[in-house]
């Protein structure tokens, strides 16, 4: 039985790292080859496809995907940035606080999607208008003087440049340029950086965390609800600050240099380049136009739902879920509310319920009935052909394949004798395991998907764990997170991929910040499961849930 199971696992693991068919393609094997090898029924290995974890993460993308859908993501981008403003450092830490913002909620890929559009379009008004500038300089004859000393007070490098007698086709020296292109590489770098940073301090935020959940709630049925929204915010979002902050700072020496009077410009005028950068960014506000009433419903489904997840079983006082439901802690776990404000965005009115007393003889009396109606029944919120087109289903059926998979492993024997092949394991520090497994798993994401590595490594460490005698979460929290440290290829995961393709960066720029990337990942993410993470999942101790799976 462990060797049939371990077998399709490899199949699997082979398809998954070499992608010869499509990863969800790949994940629906176990449907077919677990019964066939007697491993586990029909019946058991089709339960895990939309499990609890899986309706979780499909309530999330639904509401997700309505953010989307009415352009809310970009207003709040926009706000943000306008307020942060506009010199070269903050405007890369604006750019960073708001991809990784954003992506906490949406997906990481199409977060990305929307942020690189608007970094193209600062940083090319930016180079425009530098252009125009260099140009005036070199023609003082027509320009007024006025002009010329506010051109010169701005920006006096500028200045020095252009004495030194250049080419009079583009004025700009090849130092310059060199400059920008560093400025472009870095801007869009940083992009899916805080994406791939962003989608880990929340439970939906990305694929990985939900096989954690998963696994978790598989391999130790009761585990008492350890690992659920709250309690991952509260371990990951100190995690992701601190990452964001180490990544900013490092893709400021790799791509702008240390000058930090140029960079933060404290009480320099601001140059022509941040005023173009700024417009940009107020016409595209204008563009929105003024909050729509969808926008706002949106938004507010939006809080509530955080809301929700957050004090349904909040740990130092009693949630909603236990004062409101009668054994509600029992019954209840995040997917309902998930999926409660998923149905609430298709039955809500995108334009406002306009109530008129309706007269006959005021309106015209041709006047169809259908308009009349049109008039009192507005479209909802989403619409289901939008979901449909929108919804990555891969990933559900990715998770899917792994619940399948782990639930096997675990039935089958597989895990109990793994685990057994690791004891002489327990020698080691447990903290020495963690960092080794989280670089190897940062590593091994590099090259295949980042929800395949989670679920192909977690069952193993699971067991792993068991055997050594030490808390599950102590090496599996490292793990899931490490799965999302995908930086150094653009194949890596899709953001990588989707900045790429724009063509300012070659693999080599984003293999070289990538390593550093990934050591600072590693460093953060030990750093937490040594520091806060140990009393929040009381780390210390071998808890008593884990020790009844093994004795199966």
């Amino acid at each position: 039985q462990e060797a049939k199971c371990a077998y399709i696992i490899i199949i699997m693991a082979v398809y998954w790292c070499t992608e010869v068919i499509p990863l969800a393609v790949t994940s629906l094997m176990p449907v077919v080859f677990f019964p066939l090898l007697g491993v586990q029924s029909s019946k058991l290995v089709c339960l895990q496809y939309l499990n609890d974890t899986n309706m979780l993460f499909l309530g999330g993308l639904i509401v997700a995907i309505s953010v989307e859908q009415w352009n809310l993501h970009k207003r709040i981008a926009l706000r943000v940035l306008l307020i942060l403003g506009v010199k070269p450092a903050l405007l890369m830490l604006g750019f960073m606080i708001v991809t990784a913002f954003l992506s906490m909620w949406i997906s990481n890929t199409a977060t990305t999607a929307m942020m690189v559009p608007i970094v193209q379009a600062v940083l090319d008004q930016m180079d425009n208008t530098e252009y125009d500038v260099t140009m005036m300089e070199q023609a003082p004859g027509q320009t007024s003087t006025v002009v010329e000393l506010e051109e010169k007070n701005a920006d006096p490098t500028v200045v020095h440049v252009i004495s030194n007698g250049q080419v009079p086709d583009d004025p700009r020296s090849s130092e310059e340029m060199k400059m920008r292109k560093h400025i472009c590489k870095g801007m869009t770098l940083c992009v899916c950086y805080a994406a791939s940073i962003g989608g880990t301090a929340t439970l939906t935020g990305t694929g990985p965390n939900m096989v954690l959940k998963g696994q978790m709630n598989q391999l130790y049925p009761n585990n008492n609800d350890v690992v659920n929204f709250a309690s991952w915010f509260g371990f990951a979002f100190p995690n992701m600050i601190l990452m964001l902050v180490l990544a900013w700072l490092w893709l400021q020496c790799s791509f702008m240099g240390l000058n930090f009077k140029k960079s933060w410009g404290c009480g320099t005028e601001r140059t022509a380049k941040e005023k173009a950068a700024y417009n940009v960014l107020k016409a595209e506000m204008k563009k929105l136009g003024p909050i729509s009433y969808a926008e706002f419903n949106v938004l507010l489904m939006f809080i509530l739902l955080v809301l929700l997840w957050f004090s349904r079983h909040p740990g130092f006082v009693k949630g909603w879920a236990t004062r409101l439901f009668p054994e509600g802690e029992k019954y209840i776990t995040d997917s309902a509310p998930a999926v409660f404000i998923a149905l609430l965005l298709f039955v809500l009115p995108a334009n406002k319920p306009k109530f008129i007393s309706w007269n006959p003889s005021a309106s015209d009396p041709e006047q169809p009935e259908e308009d009349i109606k049109k008039a009192f029944l507005s479209a909802p919120l989403l619409d289901w052909n939008v979901v449909q087109r929108k919804m990555p289903w891969s990933i559900v059926l990715l998770l899917g394949g792994g619940f399948a998979l782990a639930d096997a492993s675990a039935n089958s024997g597989l895990s109990a004798w793994l685990g057994h092949q690791m004891t002489p394991l327990g020698s080691i520090p447990p903290w020495a395991i963690a960092t080794v497994l989280s670089l190897i798993i940062a590593v091994f994401t590099e090259c295949t998907s980042n929800v395949a590595t989670a679920t192909l490594f977690l069952p193993v460490f699971s067991s792993m764990a068991a055997s050594v005698k030490i808390h599950p979460l102590y090496v599996m929290l490292p793990g899931t997170l490490s799965a999302s440290f995908a930086f150094m290829l653009p194949v890596a995961t899709p953001p990588n991929a989707i900045v790429f393709s724009y063509g300012h960066i070659r693999v080599l720029d984003m293999v070289r910040s990538g390593i550093v990337m990934n050591i600072i990942g590693v460093f953060c993410v030990t750093l937490a499961i040594n520091t806060w993470g140990r009393p929040m999942f009381e780390l210390d101790t071998f808890p008593t849930w884990a020790n009844s799976t093994m004795n199966q």
